[in-house]
This record gives structure tokens, C-alpha cells and sequence, in this order.
């Protein structure tokens, strides 16, 4: 949707060209409407020449008095502040009390760097550390952080500098907090009397001043900071920091900062050489120029000079294009930076195509992390979710009625095959339908390039997130060609590393390995183990469909655990299943062996899809690999699957078996099923074609054991094809195993569902309902939703899914795809 804006009552200047005013005018109804839907809450001023062509304010000054904002409001400018500290050393260079490459020890003797100088906080190619975390660390409830006991804190602890000065340029705060303990040192004066005497007074700013929380009072033009709490206005204003100065807390107007802008065309504050090199590039000592001068950016071969501070709720710019002498001041204290760059971008005659909004009422909400369902709105800007509470709409916004259903995170699967054919189906209908927003991809050891994925995402984008890990056979593959049924030797164990690494390095998610299928089978653990240590050192994870599920399922849930105990990273069991018929019932001890390795620190867990059906080759029910031994075959029909319930899903030497059970195969041949097994793999084999089987053989108890585990998430394994898990997985855990059977809370369920998917897969900003979250979202009716997929009809759409977002965009309404296509590829 693009808004189209009306022209609102401008303070223009009547000198103002008719381009100058078709900008403003465009500039206050992306203002007025950005303010509408609370993402501007300030002043804006425009200027060319220092003559003002828009001048407006929009909103509160304070939230709890409610005091109206006017263009002499005086905003705390944050790291706008930064250039009028640099000014201060200007002057000082100037009156010969100081040298740009001085020692800072010259002036502060207990500054622990001795190779840092003045101009290196100047141009911020100091290497000095951060000092937020260094104070937070060092500091009571009680204090309040001054420059003094800031550089008392820097001498004290000597925390070593990042680089080595002048190497390398990096914003750091400290540089300019410094720096005012330099100026106080040097002139011997407070930095707010130094600043009023020699820069305000002078250029008759009346509204600009520095104040920290060391003052005993501040001036009426005082702003202050706030933020949005459920949409209702909140303070959100100085910190315990705030009893230092040089990075921030100077205080200024609009109409000041214009002021001070069109003094530094003059020479009323220091001559026009001294300026001169503060609008230059700082160079590194191998002579690489970076964008920085003495407190401000410098772009377009220094025709734009700017700066933006961000501090509590405040949020700040000034542009300077000095060529055209055009000049744009923006000063935020909504705490919503968003509004800002369109602003900019119209100022500059860009394209701003700003945020839609949609305000989601009359729902229970469930936020994905465990808690009761409560009554809330939920209003989406972009992307993103902003707002939780008791909503109004604004003019003209997009309202979502949910009619009392619930509305929660939309559903992650950790374990998916839904990328079969993914530019032939953009639309993941069988994932969406049932409420799910994001696949994770690349499972059982096989994977596609990361950048092959990506190509084909920018050449047909599809309707849900996609992530993925990097299959072990397809690095196997990759290095040992043919030779797949022997251990890997150690040289192609370190090619196997190099691809993996190349892979995590474009955002994989880690290594999954499918040990139980023939081209990882015969794989040792210490070729896993050497792949997963290269994942630990960048942080990656694990995932395991395990090298047995039934008659080596305790050796096989040893190996994974001792993965994650020396390779030191989380590991995962893929569907986690007992596919053995004499173990059933056991689950309680396997997921005892689980909690134990949790208890001795491994980080292991689990994903599980509620079917007591598999879907696989028909080889794997031959775990030896010896598919010519009848005994084997007779062990498997006994043990491993029911031939009379296991259906083959796609044979392709011969399409009439596909529908058929394993039973009726047989029979079709006068055969026993163990025969007719037997066959359907030399056939299969004979033919080189591709046979797919979904194998009845795991016990409901187990699956709801598996399904209660706390550490256990829910996977659908599925595809668009085939099995029912495909269309169903996340439906059916909502009906037959919430509604119906009552396993667990509703609640509960979801949070297998999202928030827990996502803390397993280690994803950030998605998974649960809060503001500043990815907007994927599903809205469903828990008294109706249904899975309907079946073997017989195995791509039935599940009813009771209502709507589903992507990225704050709806995909899925009235039982179809609404063709939008706003899914993304999510990296590590």
C-alpha cells in the first residue's frame, strides 16, 4: 500500500523557490503522518543560506506534564554533542594551550595510554574501549558516572586499548568523554562555563547549554526523553551515566543548532584554517582516509558534513550540504528512530516509501514463551512488531478483526524438507496453511550452497523464512566422490573443514549430519566430531537424524551426546522416534540419558513430529546394510515396521506400487511381505530409481513422551508432498494431541512451536510476540484447527488457520495464499 499525503499549513519563507517549496511541503506530510502513527515525536527545521523554509514541532516535550514541544524546545543531542566538544579543543589549539598531537598524559598524568593523543580522540582512531560496559561493571545503584571517576576507572583498571592508535578508525565514546577532561584541565573551567562563555553567549544560542544530573536544576526548555509502553507514553530519559559529558548532554534548539550552523561559515568561533581541518578526513598511519573529522561525518569529498546521536529517547541529525549552504536538523525524543531517515530521504529528493502499519484486534494473545494467553491488540509497522496493549487505530489504518481466536508467534519448523521444488512453489502452501513461517532446511546430511539458495530466493522470492545447516554427506560428497562407504582419511577430513567453514562463514546454521543413511553411515565419530568443532568456533550448531532409531537407538544417543561434549557446541536428534518394537515404552529412559547429559552441562535437545509414521527409503529398514539377507528382511517386518500399515509413498521403477502397503505388494507377487521388502530394493537399486516409504512403527505413548519433554520442540519433517506431516504436523499437535487429548497446555504447545524452535536454532528477533520482533504471526481458532492430510489425501489443507504474516505481511487468509512473497533468508 503507498500513502499518498496531504499537504499540510507550512512555515515557509516567502523567498523560498517553488522546488524548495514542493520539499517542505512534502517534508511536513511525512512528518505529520509519521507523527500520526507515533514514529516522530519533534522538530524539524529546514534551511538554505540560513534562511528557514520549515520550522515545525510535533508532540510532547515531557510525558507527564504533557508540555508541548515548539521549535526553542532544547533536546539533548547526544553524539550531536560530540562536535561542540570538538569545537571546544579547536578554540583551546588556537589560544596555543594545547597541541592536536599532544600526549593526553600531557594533560591528564593518570591516563594510562601514553601513546593516545588529543588528535586521536578528535578523529576516534584512539583504540580506547567502550567505557558503557567498563562502568556499568564498576558501578553501585547509587552512582552516578562523572568524567572524573570515569578516568579514575580508565587508570585504575588499564583496560588494554583495542588497537594500536592511529590504525584504525572505531566510534568510541570515550574519546570524546576525554576530551572534555582535557578542556576542563586545560582552561581551567567547568565544560559548561568553557561552552557558554565562548561558543552560546557568543552566537546568542539562548536556548543551548550542557546539563548533566550533577546539576542541581535545568532550564524550562529542558526536554525530555520518553518511549512507548503499550502504546501510552513512558519517561525514558537520563541514566546514571548521565553525570558525564563530551560524548553527549549538550542541550540545544533547533533554531540554535541553526545558529551554530551558519557560524561555522564564518570565523566567529576560530579561523577558517583551524576549521578547515576538522572537516577533513582523519588518514591512518598506512594512509587510508577514513569519514571522520573532529566530530563530524564527511562525505561526498566533504560537500556533506553530518552527525546523529542516539541516547534514552532521544534521537538526533544535523546535515550540513556546504557547497549549496542547505542545511536539515531533526530532533527526536519519542525514542522511535524509524521516522528519521525518511525524513532525510525527502529532504535529499529520494523515494520514501514509509512503513504501512496494521493494528490486530480482539485477540488472545499467546507470546511464545510459555506464559497464560491474555486479551491484547497487536499493532505490526514494517517488518516488525512495535506495539502490545490496549490499542486504538489510527486514521485510515489496516485493522485485522481476530474475533476472539489466538494469535501467537507464527510456527518455526527446525526440521523441514518443504524446499523440495522451490521455485516451482513459491508459495509453501503445505508450510504456511498450518501456520508455518520459517523452514529450516539442509537436514539428514544433505544441503544445497548457501549461495545457490540465495540465488535462487533473489530470482524467485517465496512467502516464509528460510534457514539452513550444511549436510555432512553433501560434504562427503563433495570430497570423496564415489567412495563413500569407508571412513573419510584425514586430508579429506580437512577439505570436508574448509567447505564447512566457507558455509557458516555465509550463515549457516551449523553441521546436520544423517548418520543412519548410507552416505554418512560408514563415517566414523571422529570425522563428525573434527566437523563439529568447526561449527563450535563460530558458534553453530549441531542437528542429528542419529545413526540408528531402533536396534542401536542407546549407542546411538551415546554418540550424539559425546558430540556435544567434545565438540563443546548444542546438539539436536533430529524426530526423535523409538522405530524398534520390542523398545516401546522405553522413551522414559532415553530421555533420562538426555536430562543426565543436560545436567553435566552438554546442551542437548530435541525436535519431534506427532505421527507414529516415518518417511524414508525402505534401505534404512535394513540397519546392517545387508539387503539380500531374508532374516534381516523377516526382523524388519517384525520389529521395525507394520507392512500391513507402511504405505510406499513414490516408486519409480514401477508408479503401480505407489499407494499400495507393503502387505498388498506382496500379495500382488504371492510373496511374504519380507520378500516383497527384498524386492522393492533390488528393483529400486536394478533400475537406479528413487523409492520412498512411509513406515508405520512407532507407539503413541513414546510420541507423547517425546512430545511433553521440556527440551523437546516440534518438527513437521515434511515435504509437499507425501506424507500427511507435510500439511499437518503443526495442526495435528493443536487438535488431537492439545485439544483432544490434552498433553499440555495450549500454551505449552505454542512455545514448542516458536519460542523454544527459536532458542535451539540460536535465532534472534523471532519466535516470540514482542515488540521489536520479526512480525511473523498466526492467527487460529483453537476450538476448530484441524489437520486433514492423510495418506490418502496427504496435501489436504488443515482448517482453523485463520491468517499468517511474514515480515509483518499476510501470506495466508481463507484457506489460500494471498501471493505475497515477503520471506527471507535468515543467516547464523
Amino acid at each position: 500500500m503507498k500513502y499518498v499525503f496531504a499537504i499540510g499549513l507550512l512555515t515557509v519563507a516567502l523567498s523560498a523557490s517553488s522546488q524548495d517549496q514542493s520539499t517542505v511541503t512534502r517534508i511536513d506530510s511525512v512528518v505529520t503522518w509519521l507523527h500520526s502513527r507515533q514514529m516522530f515525536n519533534g522538530t524539524v527545521l529546514v534551511a538554505n543560506h540560513g534562511k528557514v523554509l520549515y520550522k515545525k514541532a510535533f508532540g510532547m516535550s515531557n510525558p507527564t506534564t504533557k508540555t508541548s514541544l515548539t521549535p526553542a524546545s532544547s533536546f539533548n543531542l547526544a553524539s550531536v554533542s560530540k562536535q561542540f566538544f570538538a569545537m571546544m579543543v579547536m578554540m583551546l589549539k588556537e589560544r596555543g594551550k594545547l597541541e592536536y598531537d599532544d600526549a593526553v598524559q600531557k594533560y591528564l598524568p593518570i591516563f594510562p595510554y601514553p601513546n593516545v593523543t588529543i588528535r586521536h580522540l578528535l578523529n576516534q582512531t584512539s583504540g580506547l574501549p567502550e567505557y558503557f560496559d567498563l562502568a556499568q561493571a564498576n558501578m553501585s545503584l547509587l552512582d552516578t558516572l562523572t568524567n572524573t571517576s570515569m578516568l579514575d576507572l580508565l587508570a585504575y583498571k588499564k583496560v588494554p586499548l583495542t588497537f594500536l592508535p592511529g590504525t584504525k578508525w572505531e566510534y568510541c565514546n570515550t574519546n570524546y568523554t576525554t576530551l572534555a577532561s582535557v578542556i576542563e584541565k586545560v582552561s581551567g573551567v567547568k565544560c559548561d562555563e568553557f561552552f557558554r562563555k565562548n561558543i552560546t553567549m557568543p552566537l546568542k544560542m539562548t536556548n543551548t547549554y550542557i546539563y548533566h544530573l550533577k546539576m542541581k536544576s535545568y532550564p524550562a526548555s529542558r526536554v525530555f526523553g520518553f518511549g512507548y509502553d503499550g502504546g501510552k507514553p513512558v519517561l525514558n530519559d537520563l541514566t546514571q551515566f548521565d553525570g558525564i559529558v563530551g560524548d553527549g548532554n549538550v542541550y540545544a534548539s533547533a533554531e540554535d543548532l541553526l545558529k551554530w550552523d551558519q557560524a561555522l561559515y564564518t570565523e566567529k568561533l576560530v579561523k577558517r584554517e583551524t576549521l578547515k581541518e576538522a572537516f577533513t578526513p582523519a588518514k591512518l598511519l598506512n594512509g587510508e582516509s577514513t569519514r571522520y573529522g573532529f566530530g563530524w561525518f564527511i562525505d561526498d569529498g566533504g560537500r556533506r558534513i553530518s552527525h546523529t546521536g542516539s541516547w534514552v529517547g532521544f534521537n538526533t541529525q544535523i546535515i550540513r550540504k556546504v557547497d549549496t549552504h542547505e542545511t536539515l536538523i531533526v530532533l527526536d525524543n519519542g525514542s522511535r528512530v524509524q521516522g528519521r531517515p525518511f525524513i532525510v530521504d525527502v529532504w535529499e529528493g529520494k523515494k520514501a516509501t514509509l512503513l504501512e502499519t496494521e493494528l490486530i484486534t480482539n485477540v488472545k494473545l499467546i507470546t511464545g514463551v510459555g506464559l497464560p494467553a491474555y486479551s491484547a491488540s497487536v499493532r505490526i509497522v514494517g517488518d516488525r512488531i512495535r506495539d502490545i496493549g490496549a490499542l486504538a487505530p489510527y486514521e485510515n489504518e489496516r485493522v485485522t478483526n481476530g474475533n476472539g481466536a489466538v494469535l501467537s508467534p507464527g510456527f518455526i519448523d527446525s526440521h523441514s524438507h518443504h524446499d523440495r521444488g522451490l521455485s516451482d512453489e513459491p508459495t509453501f502452501l503445505a508450510a504456511i496453511s498450518q501456520g508455518i513461517t520459517t523452514v529450516v532446511v539442509g537436514q539428514d546430511g544433505d544441503s544445497d550452497p548457501i549461495d545457490s539458495l540465495q540465488r535462487s530466493l533473489k530470482r524467485t522470492p517465496i512467502s516464509l523464512n528460510l534457514a539452513t545447516y550444511t549436510g555432512h554427506a553433501t560434504l562427503r560428497q563433495h570430497v570423496m566422490r564415489q567412495r563413500l562407504f569407508r571412513a573419510a582419511r584425514q586430508s579429506e577430513v580437512d577439505s570436508m573443514k574448509t567447505l564447512l567453514l566457507r558455509e557458516m562463514d555465509k550463515g549457516s546454521l551449523g553441521l546436520a549430519t544423517g548418520l543412519e543413511y548410507e552416505a554418512a553411515f560408514f563415517s566414523n565419530r571422529e570425522e563428525v566430531i573434527e566437523l563439529a568443532k568447526v561449527v563450535a568456533s563460530k558458534g553453530g550448531r549441531y542437528i542429528s537424524h542419529i545413526r540408528s532409531e531402533d536396534i542401536h537407538i542407546e549407542e546411538a544417543v551415546k554418540e550424539i551426546v559425546d558430540i556435544g561434549r567434545q565438540a563443546k557446541l548444542p546438539v539436536q536428534i533430529s524426530h526423535i522416534k523409538i522405530a524398534l518394537r520390542s523398545a516401546w515404552g522405553t522413551s522414559p529412559s532415553i530421555l533420562n540419558r538426555l536430562q543426565k547429559a543436560r545436567m553435566e552441562g552438554i546442551n542437548i535437545t530435541a525436535d519431534v513430529y506427532p505421527y507414529a509414521m516415518w518417511m524414508s527409503t525402505p534401505r534404512v529398514l535394513f540397519p546392517n546394510k545387508d539387503f539380500n539377507n531374508e532374516k534381516s528382511a523377516v526382523f524388519a517386518t517384525e520389529e521395525l515396521f507394520d507392512p500391513s500399515k507402511s504405505v510406499m509413498l513414490y516408486f519409480s521403477a514401477d508408479r503401480s506400487y505407489e499407494g499400495k502397503t507393503v502387505s498388498e505388494i506382496a500379495a500382488l507377487h504371492h510373496e511374504s511381505p519380507p520378500r516383497a521388502l527384498m524386492r522393492l530394493i533390488k528393483e529400486a537399486d536394478e533400475k537406479k530409481g528413487s523409492a520412498g516409504i512411509a513406515g508405520y512403527s512407532m507407539s503413541e505413548t513414546d510420541i507423547v513422551n517425546f512430545l511433553q519433554w521440556p527440551h523437546a520442540n516440534v518438527c513437521s519433517d515434511g515435504a509437499p508432498d507425501g506424507h500427511p506431516r507435510g500439511h499437518g504436523a503443526f495442526t495435528r499437535v493443536l487438535g488431537t494431541y492439545v485439544r483432544d487429548q490434552k498433553i499440555m497446555p495450549l500454551e505449552t504447545a505454542i512455545y514448542k512451536m516458536t519460542g523454544l524452535t527459536a532458542e535451539h536454532l540460536g535465532f534472534k528477533n523471532r519466535g516470540i510476540i514482542a515488540p521489536g520482533y520479526f512480525a511473523d504471526l498466526v492467527l487460529f481458532d483453537p476450538a476448530t484447527v484441524k489437520d486433514n492430510a492423510t495418506m490418502k489425501d496427504p496435501m489436504a489443507l488443515s482448517t482453523g488457520i485463520l491468517k499468517v504474516w511474514v515480515n509483518g505481511r499476510s501470506v495466508y487468509e481463507n484457506q489460500k495464499s494471498t501471493g505475497n512473497f515477503p520471506g527471507r533468508f535468515i543467516t547464523r
